[in-house]
């Protein structure tokens, strides 16, 4: 078994969060990342943030944190197939606009889970 190189972390009370993330959870695995609610406990014990469900995170295994859309540049790098759309979230136009999409979307995630009908798939 492949030893734990961090945790993403992502919004449960989001419909569209909670979704992406079980969908992505065996290819995160697969490359050393588990995944796991911000509002689990340990969670936010590890991280004092004042405002800890604004973003997707990236707890990595020596403790250092990844947060926003960085996480999908993080992860997209070190899969081999995402790699071109890493490559390209880095030039400098393209990579203002990855970063403004990210936001938008992470602002309005509650809205766009209800307007597609999205709901956690907390019990």
């Amino acid at each position: 078994m492949r030893p734990t190189r961090g945790w993403v972390l992502y919004d449960d009370d989001c419909g569209f969060c909670s979704r992406w993330v079980r969908f992505w959870a065996a290819t995160l695995r697969r490359r050393g990342f588990e995944v796991a609610p911000l509002q689990e406990s340990w969670v936010r014990d590890r991280i004092r943030h004042g405002h800890l469900l604004d973003d997707l995170r990236l707890l990595h295994d020596d403790g250092q944190l990844t947060e926003g859309a960085d996480v999908y540049r993080y992860l997209m790098r070190r899969i081999w197939w995402a790699y071109p759309a890493y490559w390209l979230s880095t030039l400098p136009f393209l990579r203002d606009v990855f970063d403004a999409t990210y936001r938008s979307f992470a602002t309005n995630r509650y809205r766009v889970s209800r307007s597609c009908g999205l709901k956690s798939t907390q019990p």
